[in-house]
């Protein structure tokens, strides 16, 4: 039970897609059978209230997974900044693995401190 809301929507595109084959290629009463049947199973996943929520402080202590990224020609790296106050930045550097959270929004200038590879530089000109 604990993804019936979306079981119910997979369910009714899947029917109402496949009743509109069916009308075209096998049967119509079988088409409509299985369109009227998806429309139901669509209506009843949009009505079923979701499970997929997180708390607050769930989401305030996410963090993404602390792994390498793939060397691409270049070196990689990934910066996620939260939202909502407070700001905080995670920055990621690609070919350390190295996860580090900075407060407030993204640096103008970041240096990974474990292999002190320079990952980006802001400047202006």
């Amino acid at each position: 039970m604990k993804n019936r809301r979306e079981n119910f929507l997979i369910s009714g595109i899947v029917l109402i897609i496949s009743g509109a084959i069916f009308t075209l290629a096998v049967n119509i009463v079988m088409g409509a059978i299985a369109g009227l049947s998806g429309i139901l199973c669509f209506l009843i996943g949009m009505s079923t209230p979701t499970d997929m929520r997180m708390s607050p402080e769930a989401v305030a202590a996410w963090q993404p997974s602390m792994e390498r990224l793939p060397d691409a020609g270049r070196f990689m790296y990934r910066v996620d900044v939260t939202l909502d106050e407070p700001k905080r930045s995670t920055i990621l550097c690609g070919p350390c693995g190295n996860l580090e959270t900075v407060d407030g929004p993204k640096p103008e200038e970041y240096t990974c401190p474990e292999c002190n590879r320079l990952l980006w530089s802001n400047e202006e000109e």
